[in-house]
């Protein structure tokens, strides 16, 4: 992998990481501020967080292998 290419993965997983963190705090906020009145809400907030946090740590993964290399 060229420098190139890992800088631009290194920027894909801070963002990754950021879109994650985001689906986290709509989590806590659900948890802290909505329930149990918003009880309905946790499978698709869950959802969307466990499959960003999924989309950052195969990013992380990549970076991780390509600096190893």
């Amino acid at each position: 992998m060229t420098e190139e290419e890992i800088k631009a993965l290194d920027k894909e997983v801070r963002k990754l990481k950021r879109i994650a963190s985001e689906w986290a705090s709509q989590m806590h906020d659900l948890v802290e501020d909505r329930l149990p009145a918003a009880y309905e809400e946790i499978p698709g907030i869950a959802k969307s967080t466990y499959e960003a946090c999924q989309a950052w740590a195969e990013a992380n993964r990549k970076l991780t292998a390509a600096g190893s290399q």
